[in-house]
């Protein structure tokens, strides 16, 4: 009996033992403390980087002040000739302090007497854009989220660790791209949902529940796969960009360092052609959502078609009434030509109604525009929310009523359907954008693993 009682309390010890290691394994993945890096702000902000300066002064903090003044003078130099492609004869140190909004330090040396640097400034972009006229509205793409993964020692990783690919999307400045990065860090459960095994997922309902969890409208997987010569010498990597649910294959490159001590510097390299690439597609029309990932409020066609009659007998009353109250008041006044401009100004007057169209590229913002301006009656029609991609939204002033502009858009060949005070067209089979340019074969490109 003794035996058998030492047993049970051995069981139940070693039974606690494995259910504390168990939650402590759970804590530390759900912990982050040690992988994942917040990204910095991505503001809309110019930015020039490798500003080279050597200063002087009487002590190191009035010559590290020379410095960064030297590094505003050459930046904006810099700058005005990317956006200008011309020379300035510069600005004031006084009003370069108030459109700077930040140096960032690469690299720099202070002495006593000098200060030797390498840095980057960046300008507000309001008020440095006021200055070279290139302040106006930005075409970017709907919000994308990041899944980036890097293949090391024959395994795929993510958020598992502070992996050097992860740190260089974190680092990356997203403002001034046309790509609208969502960008994770592996905080919490995010390490548990954000694997290299969601990229090879197909299931929409569960892609979508991950999209909405961070606010995007599609994903786009980088992937890169090191190759290690031997521990501390040449590294090799491939680079690979995919997208959507289906890890589509658009493009990839190689970059090669003779160490490891230049894999950062070859990383963000590589998103900078990443961007470009991401970029190309999205204006090529290839980067686009998947519809199977939007979900969109179904339409009650029997009902909008009951509430289009309804809107068109008030109409009809309303209009009715007011030519008998302006005919009266004709005949009272005696004047036939007095009461015809009264029924005119009464039946007359033009409204702003909002339509919905897609745009799977950027041509398709211009064609639906003219298409919708061609249609008499139509005085203005501007698109006053842009989704590439997507669906945006088009503010067209018409003089008359919804029901005749949804009629007379139906005659130029355009689906239509309406419903609380808006319209929603579109071509049939699809949008009016041309055929995308063919992708390459995903097929023939090697499988990640």
């Amino acid at each position: 009996m003794r035996f058998l009682a030492n047993l049970k309390f051995k069981i139940a010890a070693a039974i606690a033992v494995l259910a504390m290691a168990a939650g402590a394994v759970v804590y530390a993945q759900l912990e982050g403390a040690d992988r994942g890096v917040a990204p910095l702000a991505s503001t809309g902000d110019f930015e020039v980087m490798g500003v080279e300066v050597d200063a002087t002064g009487e002590n190191a903090f009035e010559a590290r002040k020379a410095g960064w003044e030297e590094a505003q003078r050459k930046a904006w130099k810099m700058l005005y000739k990317r956006t200008q492609g011309g020379d300035t004869s510069g600005l004031s140190d006084g009003t370069l302090n108030t459109i700077v909004s930040a140096i960032i330090v690469e690299q720099e040396q202070i002495g006593p007497k000098r200060y030797k640097a390498t840095l980057g400034v960046m300008f507000d972009r309001a008020r440095a854009g006021s200055i070279l006229g290139v302040g106006g509205r930005r075409l970017r793409s709907p919000p994308l989220l990041v899944l980036p993964i890097m293949w090391s020692g024959g395994s795929p990783q993510v958020f598992e660790n502070k992996t050097e690919w992860q740190k260089a999307w974190a680092r990356f400045r997203a403002g001034d791209s046309a790509i609208d990065y969502v960008r994770p860090y592996g905080s919490d459960s995010e390490s548990l949902v954000l694997t290299a095994g969601q990229a090879q997922r197909r299931d929409r309902q569960w892609w979508r529940v991950i999209l909405d969890q961070f606010g995007a409208a599609d994903v786009i997987i980088p992937i890169v796969r090191l190759s290690y010569e031997y521990p501390g010498g040449p590294v090799t990597a491939k680079f690979t960009a995919r997208y959507g649910p289906d890890s589509k294959f658009i493009g990839s490159f190689t970059l090669k360092v003779t160490s490891s001590d230049g894999i950062p510097v070859m990383m963000d390299q590589a998103i900078t052609r990443f961007d470009n690439i991401y970029t190309s597609a999205l204006s090529r029309g290839i980067l686009k959502t998947d519809k199977s990932l939007i979900i969109e409020d179904p339409f009650d066609l029997a009902a909008l078609e009951a509430e289009l009659e309804a809107e068109l007998a008030a109409e009809a009353g309303s209009s009715s009434e007011s030519i008998s109250e302006s005919s009266g008041s004709a005949v009272e006044s005696g004047s036939v030509a007095a009461g015809s401009e009264g029924s005119s100004a009464a039946t007359g007057g033009s409204i702003t109604i909002s339509v919905q169209f897609n745009t799977p590229d950027v041509g398709a913002v211009g064609r639906g525009e003219s298409s919708v301006r061609s249609v008499a009656g139509v005085s203005s029609a501007s698109t006053s929310s842009l989704a590439l991609g997507g669906i945006s939204v088009m503010r067209v002033t018409y003089n008359g009523d919804i029901g005749t502009l949804a009629s007379a858009l139906r005659s130029k060949g355009w689906q239509v359907q309406q419903g609380g005070g808006a319209l929603r067209i579109n071509r049939d089979g699809g949008t009016t954008a041309p055929a995308p340019t063919p992708e390459p074969d995903s097929g023939s490109e090697e499988p990640e693993q």
